[in-house]
């Protein structure tokens, strides 16, 4: 998560710096993708978590601003054509897809269809559905992208944390390798700390062992709240 004292200084700094941007300016999107490269790219591409230090004050420059107003159908358009692209791995409930109340797009990647066990290598049945997915992703450059790797518990909470994160990071590698812009790309290891059944059976391992993938609208004025961590 970006440190509060980060994050007021980019909101005022971006305030500052977008003032005088009339509404019809057809500049106002690279405008404002520039303020939050020099300013929030700063601290949501190095600080957001640990796992993404390095990635530089980029972020604007990949990233595009959705006006309030039109969040709702630009999701709906994303999530139209995520469906469009995966219909198979939909049908064959490989893949699920829903949009939240805060528009943001959850997809989940069932375990079973996308690793082997114990394993961070993405099957290779399931490498297209993730490259499709990540050119539907590259499309829609108003969102930021969060990959969070879940897993049952067993074995050590240190190895499921490790396994975890490898595989959010393996499937953000497929998709900038399928062409979304690596300053998007956030991605967490939560290991066995969220399960959503129980781990007492295999059905409910299965469920928890998982990866997930948020697509936060970037809405202007709201731009710190595409790049905290979803809960």
């Amino acid at each position: 998560m970006i440190p509060y004292n980060r994050a007021a200084a980019a909101i005022v700094l971006l305030s500052v710096f977008t003032t005088g941007c009339a509404a019809d300016d057809p500049y106002q999107k690279t405008k404002i993708g520039a303020a939050i490269g020099a300013i929030v790219g700063a601290g949501a591409g190095a600080a957001i978590d640990k796992n993404n230090r390095g990635r530089g004050a980029a972020i604007g420059g990949a990233v595009g601003i959705l006006a309030g107003g039109g969040v709702g159908l630009y999701m709906d358009k994303q999530k139209k054509a995520i469906e469009d692209k995966l219909a198979n791995e939909l049908k064959n409930h490989d893949v699920e897809l829903r949009k939240l109340p805060d528009n943001t797009i959850q997809v989940d990647l069932k375990s079973e269809a996308s690793f082997s066990s114990n394993s961070s290598n993405v099957k290779a049945s399931f490498s297209e559905a993730l490259t499709k997915l990540g050119g539907v992703i590259a499309e829609y450059d108003s969102t930021a992208v969060h990959v969070v790797g879940h897993t049952d518990s067993q074995g050590s909470t240190s190895y499921n944390q490790q396994l975890s994160q490898a595989r959010a990071t393996a499937v953000a590698s497929k998709l900038i390798g399928a062409g979304v812009n690596d300053q998007r790309v956030m991605t967490e290891g939560r290991g066995e700390n969220q399960p959503k059944a129980s781990n007492a059976t295999a059905e409910g391992r299965g469920q928890n062992r998982r990866v997930e993938i948020y697509l936060k609208p970037v809405v202007e004025g709201q731009e710190q709240a595409a790049f905290a961590p979803p809960q």
